[in-house]
């Protein structure tokens, strides 16, 4: 027979409260005093746990994400020096400026804008998949075909396979 769980109704609600606050799964089983694995299993198993750590952990992420777009676009903020004016405390406010971060931007723009931004290009000559419709002799044609175009009278490495012509059938 399986143990009883250790699970109770409360810890859903425990759990959003914590993953709010940006816990994580082994966070929360040292708060609840068992094994990452056995987390993994009541969010199987408990629908409002599972939904009550959804909730939280997308709280967390929304606000990284405005903090991290504050940062990329820079931003003011209300903030106060403290003077000493003969003996006594003189507090003056004043407004903070916080400069755009050229690394938290390029993230930014990397991740909600990768068409544009990231930094692998996949670059396919033709159209898309028209070399995926090829019999490998039509590759080797267009090939030797680009070769000759070149005008530098030499084969391209791709179009030798084992030190034989590409066009050469191969036993």
């Amino acid at each position: 027979m399986a143990r009883p769980t250790a699970y109770k109704p409360e810890f859903a609600a425990q759990a959003a409260k914590l993953c709010k606050l940006g816990a994580t799964d082994a966070d929360l089983a040292e708060f609840f005093e068992v094994n990452t694995s056995t987390i993994w299993r009541w969010t199987g198993r408990f629908d409002e746990f599972c939904n009550a750590l959804k909730a939280g952990k997308e709280q967390a992420d929304e606000r990284v994400e405005r903090s991290l777009y504050q940062k990329a676009i820079g931003y003011e903020y209300d903030a106060v020096k403290i003077f000493n004016a003969n003996g006594e405390p003189l507090i003056v406010p004043y407004r903070e400026k916080c400069p755009p971060d050229t690394t938290a931007a390029i993230f930014w723009l990397k991740n909600r804008r990768q068409d544009k931004w990231r930094d692998v290009h996949k670059h396919e000559h033709g159209g898309p998949g028209d070399f995926d419709q090829m019999s490998d002799d039509e590759l080797r044609e267009f090939i030797s075909g680009r070769a000759v175009a070149s005008g530098d009278g030499q084969e391209s490495p791709a179009s030798t396979r084992g030190g034989r012509k590409a066009g050469k059938q191969l036993n």
